[in-house]
């Protein structure tokens, strides 16, 4: 029988979730509700009391309520929520999670669901929607539905809200159950392609598109990631999570962005990921000469007066310096020497996107040299290969070279297994 998880705090919240149990129940799907509250008495029964979920956590809910500290207490039941969820699903008990709540039992419900695979279907009706929720989704597929109003009864407003997120929840735990589409790890022999990962950005993908055609000839599904710093980030959590047989980092900006104070940035961890997991992955140094900003009128005044090109009314990019650049090569060095995979570097001697070819407004062989040396001395006596090509990032005979080269890593890691 298809199953979807509730999971929320049944003191505060419990008479809209006894509601939407029952709504479920009348979709066809069997429930089972998750009780995350800690001070007050639950108002329906759970089908994993409190008690449960605290010890999950590795405490007790006695000493939760001696220490009356809100905050302490909420991250406990998100860390033992989160254990509960993950055990649902390998028991195959789960194929839907839907929660409601405001802040805490967002945060609560969210941490949860990031800890299920891509694909699991996970609905979040929040009254914290209509803002930033990228605390809350993370790098995950959760969809987050706007309550409207608090979550305070069942009214003439949240009725059909809850209602339509029971429905939704319903519907897709069905979709799911019969079709497992959860994403698995991109393991070579499982009988089905291998995935990769690309990164791309609209002045890298000439480039990427014709490394993306090379894989898929070669038998691999390839995923692109838009290096828009979400884009980045997600392509990271993947990657240590064992999802891809190799990873194709052709368009790193998101370390420019990191480093310059630009908008785009992926945090300091970008590019790091595949290297600690020790995946195989090939990465070159498209669009390394820019760094974006949000829109021209909004420019800091520290970078108002380099070369600014306006991208799009909402982007504003600007040429890295060859200090920048400088420290930049020394920056990926220093993060390829760590990698524990098969790594291998291409670098695009002729520039690193549309705006830094020979004849575009970005072109700065000063600048690029100065990347290009500072890597150079950064890899030296490290395990990485460098290898140069005579081309533009966005000439198609690059993007198919790098393409063959992670198609060598992969193959060569695969051959050399049976024997380690």
């Amino acid at each position: 029988m298809t199953n979807v998880v509730l999971v929320g705090t049944l003191d505060t919240k419990g008479v809209e979730y006894g509601w939407l149990r029952e709504r479920l129940l009348r979709a066809g799907v069997d429930v089972t509700l998750v009780d995350t509250g800690v001070m007050g008495e639950p108002r329906v029964p759970a089908d994993v009391p409190r008690e449960a979920v605290a010890r999950a956590a590795g405490t007790e809910l006695s000493e939760l309520r001696a220490a009356a500290d809100r905050g302490a207490a909420v991250t406990t039941m998100a860390r033992g929520a989160e254990a509960v969820v993950i055990r649902l699903h390998a028991e195959g008990r789960l194929d839907a999670i839907l929660a409601i709540g405001g802040s805490g039992g967002t945060s609560i419900a969210t941490r949860a669901m990031r800890a299920l695979p891509l694909g699991v279907p996970k609905l979040m009706v929040s009254s914290m929607a209509s803002g930033d929720v990228s605390v809350y989704v993370g790098s995950s597929d959760i969809t987050m539905m706007y309550s409207v109003v608090d979550i305070a009864g069942i009214n003439t407003v949240s009725a059909p809200v809850l209602a339509n997120a029971a429905d939704a929840a319903a519907g897709m735990a069905k979709g799911f159950a019969q079709g497992s589409r959860a994403v698995r790890p991109g393991r070579l022999g499982s009988g089905e392609r291998p995935l990769i990962a690309a990164s791309m950005a609209g002045v890298t993908t000439p480039g990427v598109d014709a490394a993306r055609e090379r894989l898929t000839e070669l038998g691999y599904e390839v995923l692109v990631f838009h290096v828009s710093g979400t884009g980045g980030r997600t392509l990271e959590s993947l990657a240590g999570q064992g999802v891809f047989a190799g990873i194709l980092d052709l368009t790193l900006s998101e370390l420019a962005d990191e480093l310059c104070g630009g908008i785009l940035t992926a945090g300091p961890d970008r590019l790091s990921a595949a290297g600690q997991a020790g995946v195989p992955q090939v990465v070159s140094l498209g669009a390394l000469d820019m760094v974006k900003f949000g829109p021209l009128e909004k420019l800091p005044e520290r970078v108002r007066y380099r070369r600014v090109r306006v991208h799009n009314p909402s982007i504003t990019v600007i040429r890295t310096t060859e200090a920048e650049c400088t420290e930049l090569g020394r920056l990926v060095a220093a993060k390829l020497r760590a990698a524990t995979g098969p790594t291998a570097v291409c670098v695009p001697l002729r520039g690193l996107s549309t705006l830094g070819a020979p004849d575009g407004p970005y072109h700065d062989p000063a600048a690029d040299s100065a990347l290009f040396t500072a890597l150079r001395e950064g890899l030296r006596g490290g395990s990485a290969e460098l290898f140069d090509y005579d081309t533009h990032i966005n000439d198609p005979s690059f993007g198919r070279a790098a393409a063959d080269r992670l198609h060598a890593l992969i193959t060569d890691r695969q051959e050399r297994a049976p024997a380690a």
